[in-house]
């Protein structure tokens, strides 16, 4: 028996954090698509790592659920990282609303359900979501606290009240953040932690389609204007993940860490900010 990590999301930044914090623990490796799940566990395992390749839809309790029960054959789980999800440019405002809002939500409660004490998991947002007006504090309590099963159902989250995939994306990403700091408390319960990070602009295949994508070059102008001058890496991702999952983040519960090379203090404060 080893300790299980549970990862969903067979991408770059998924296999970065993997690969820094995942060393002689078993990997259950989900992805929606399974060509990518084998591409990525082949890669690792032939690094030396040990990793299981698991078809999985995060859209689909049911899903989530096989995947969990499938970690649970090979030893307690002890941590989770959630890199599944779709962008604006990949999918219509239900399947974001389905995948990257609902099904992170059900992820989070579910695998808290399981998590060993002294667990932690990290689930990957967004630094869209630090870029849509402010919500009241009634529509925040909402994202975090509506049960699963009732929260696309929400008026907030109707797709009448949507305007297009990137305010849908914006709006799953902040459900992401409140849902992190609302389950911190459940996983606190169990002695375990739970964070988020909100990257900017990384370059992963999904980026890439961005760039090439309707607004790709209002994201090149994003990380042409923004402090660092330049998108970030998988690797600088899994830099803060790392911190976030090992001892020296015990303190560390409830948390969005924003690491995106100052674009969102540009959108704000600098250059990319929208003109009137």
């Amino acid at each position: 028996m080893k300790e299980v990590m549970i990862v969903t999301g067979a991408g770059q930044i998924s296999m970065a954090i993997a690969r820094r914090v995942g060393y002689g623990k078993k990997i259950v490796m989900g992805d929606k698509n399974i060509q990518n799940a084998n591409a990525i566990a082949k890669t690792m395992n032939d690094a030396g790592y040990d990793v299981v390749p698991f078809e999985m839809d995060l859209s689909s309790r049911e899903s989530i659920l096989k995947m969990i029960e499938e970690a649970k054959k090979y030893g307690p789980i002890t941590m989770m990282v959630n890199g599944a999800g779709v962008s604006p440019s990949q999918a219509p405002i239900e399947t974001i609303l389905h995948v990257d809002l609902y099904g992170t939500a059900v992820l989070l409660e579910e695998v808290g359900k399981v998590i060993e004490p002294g667990g932690v998991g990290v689930t990957i947002s967004s630094q869209s979501g630090f870029r849509m007006k402010q919500l009241t504090p009634q529509e925040d309590e909402q994202l975090a606290c509506t049960p699963t099963e009732e929260l696309l159902n929400i008026d907030l989250l109707k797709v009448e009240n949507i305007r297009d995939t990137l305010h849908a994306y914006q709006l799953a990403k902040r459900c992401n953040e409140k849902r992190v700091m609302a389950e911190s408390v459940k996983w606190g319960e169990k002695k375990a932690r739970i964070n988020a990070i909100a990257p900017g602009i990384v370059v992963t295949p999904l980026a890439i389609d961005e760039f090439n994508g309707p607004r790709g070059d209002f994201y090149k102008n994003m990380f042409a204007s923004c402090p660092a001058g330049r998108p970030g890496t998988a690797d600088e991702i899994a830099n803060v993940a790392e911190l976030l999952m090992s001892d020296r983040g015990a303190f560390i519960t409830g948390s969005t860490f924003l690491i995106d090379g100052g674009a969102t203090a540009s959108y704000y404060y600098g250059p990319l900010k929208p003109q009137q």
